[in-house]
């Protein structure tokens, strides 16, 4: 009998929303399930993106079989760049989610080095020892798929972001025959979307938006710039559709707008006469009234389009008298403040925004709610239920709804990044944890800046920072009197009474500490400092000898 289990590792996407990444394991082989980037929140100073802690398969990187990805938002493919720097492997995707993929390679470099192969829903593929189906899902981008996933020890299936809608834009509702087909024949474990785990009911349908749109498109006096995600196809379509309806045209702005929809109209996922679409610079010279904008930034990023706008920076353009803005989307958790700071950026340089929740159906979730959640369950039949995508709250309340169902408490799992599942005979059992943690991308840096970077950077922030420099003779006696420098250390009275004293209490240690005149002046100035301000500004000390 073969010794061989399988093994399921989250890398990413349990315990927060966003770097999706998911690991199965059987023997000496391994299949990758999506490779996801998350959005800092407001303490991560500095902080471009975060990806998955994949170390795991680096270490086994001549195991790995494959990466199969269920569709193309970034929190599902933004660190495929940096994986496939380490990992040559081939991926798996379906037609629209590969053309944003090599979008995405291609500015890296990364697209004539890496093997893509086109699968579609319905169809299965063969990867090591696991036959992985793919079945259609509606979700807020076309083309999205989930995933049965066979291998000796049963069937596994991973539903990807999900939602159950009737009457989707482009038509092709979730498939819900494979699913029956699934629980049919037995499913193992379902490994189940649970971003809206916390919302009751049904999600509303994606044509919901249309009616809000034409309300929109109805009373803009002048320009309408509808901000979104540059992968957000079916939003394009929508916005296409509604302009043609108004006589608009439509310009498409920012480089991953502009590549995005020139790719999805060349494989058919965007559909309208050539006339619609114009260059910005046309744009820019037509009425206002004849014209839309479709831009990124909708969640407040600042080098977006959008985040440009708001602050008066954008080269190409600026907002004008009667500009209506409407932000598609949610903010993603973390984003709030900085979607907030957009907005309220926007009506102070006099642009009408129409955003959620107060002009409902501009934007409406692509994930599943309480009931479609249930319904999935019901549907699948799995021994096991283990819920993913979502913060940990989210996979708490999946279980809860599981629960509601009947089903068995004990068959629910609530993990997070890191802890290794394995199969015995059929029974699920915990091993041994694994890092899961957040590795920071800064600029070109990857890996580079951990925690306590990130700490002191919140700290600067908050506090500022004191710089001392002494001059010492050869005897380590104070040649001249302690330069003091400080930044972001304000005070409104009596900064200089404040710097003065420093400046004595560190010329009362240099003449009276032997031994490590760096450290106890450091610890001394941070003591000192609290106990005048209560604050805790960074303290830096430089020396030098003549």
């Amino acid at each position: 009998m073969s010794k061989n289990k399988l093994r399921i590792i989250p890398l990413g996407g349990l315990g927060e929303v966003g770097k999706n990444m998911m690991v199965y394991e059987y023997g000496n082989n391994i299949l990758v399930v999506d490779a996801g980037l998350m959005f800092p929140d407001n303490e991560m100073l500095g902080i471009d993106y975060i990806i998955p802690d994949f170390e795991y398969l680096k270490e086994r990187k001549d195991q790995v079989r494959g990466i199969v990805i269920t569709h193309g938002h970034m929190d599902h493919v933004g660190a495929l760049g940096h994986v496939l720097e380490e990992l040559n492997v081939p991926l798996y995707a379906t037609p629209l989610t590969k053309g944003l993929i090599e979008v995405s390679l291609s500015e890296k470099g990364l697209l004539d080095k890496t093997t893509i192969k086109t699968v579609h829903a319905g169809e299965s593929v063969k990867i090591g020892p696991f036959e992985v189906e793919f079945f259609h899902v509606c979700h807020s981008i076309p083309d999205s798929v989930g995933l049965g996933i066979t291998c000796p020890d049963g069937l596994v299936v991973h539903t990807g972001d999900y939602k159950f809608d009737s009457t989707p834009v482009d038509g092709w509702p979730t498939d819900f025959s494979k699913l029956a087909e699934f629980a049919g024949r037995g499913v193992l474990a379902l490994l189940a979307d649970s971003t809206n785990a916390d919302k009751p009911g049904w999600t509303p349908s994606e044509m919901v938006i249309n009616d809000s749109l034409d309300k929109v498109f109805r009373s803009a006096p002048g320009r309408i710039i509808v901000a979104s995600f540059a992968s957000l196809v079916s939003r394009m379509q929508q916005v296409i559709d509604t302009a043609d309806r108004y006589g608009r045209k439509v310009a498409f702005v920012g480089y991953s707008m502009k590549q995005n929809s020139k790719m999805a109209k060349k494989l058919g996922y965007l559909d309208f006469p050539s006339d619609i679409e114009v260059g910005i610079d046309e744009a820019l010279n037509m009425k206002p009234k004849d014209v839309v904008l479709m831009a990124t930034g909708s969640q407040g990023e600042p080098y977006s389009v959008m985040g440009r706008l708001a602050r008066g920076t954008n080269k190409k353009f600026e907002l004008i008298k009667d500009d209506t803005i409407v932000l598609s989307s949610h903010a993603i958790p973390g984003n709030e403040e900085s979607v907030f700071k957009t907005i309220n950026s926007l009506f102070r340089r006099g642009a009408n925004v129409v955003y959620e929740p107060l002009a409902g159906g501009v934007h409406v979730s692509g994930h599943a709610n309480q009931d479609e959640m249930k319904l999935m369950l019901n549907m699948v039949s799995p021994k096991y239920l283990i819920p993913i995508h979502g913060e940990l709250r989210h996979l708490k309340q999946h279980a809860i709804l599981a629960e509601e169902t009947g089903f068995p408490a004990d068959n629910v799992l609530v993990i997070e990044n890191g802890h290794v599942i394995e199969f015995e005979d059929g029974e699920l059992v915990i091993k041994d944890r694994i890092p899961g943690s957040y590795v920071f991308v800064d600029g070109s840096r990857v890996g580079e800046i951990g925690p306590s970077v990130v700490k002191e950077r919140e700290q600067l922030s908050q506090d500022g920072v004191v710089l001392i420099s002494l001059v010492l003779d050869s005897k380590g006696k104070l040649h001249e009197e302690p330069e003091i420098i400080s930044r972001g250390f304000v005070f409104k009275h009596g900064e200089d009474d404040v710097i003065e004293e420093t400046r004595q209490k560190v010329m009362e240690i240099v003449e009276k500490s032997p031994g490590d005149l760096h450290s106890q002046v450091v610890q001394s100035v941070r003591s000192f400092l609290y106990s005048k301000t209560k604050k805790r500004p960074v303290v830096l000390m430089a020396m030098s000898w003549i």
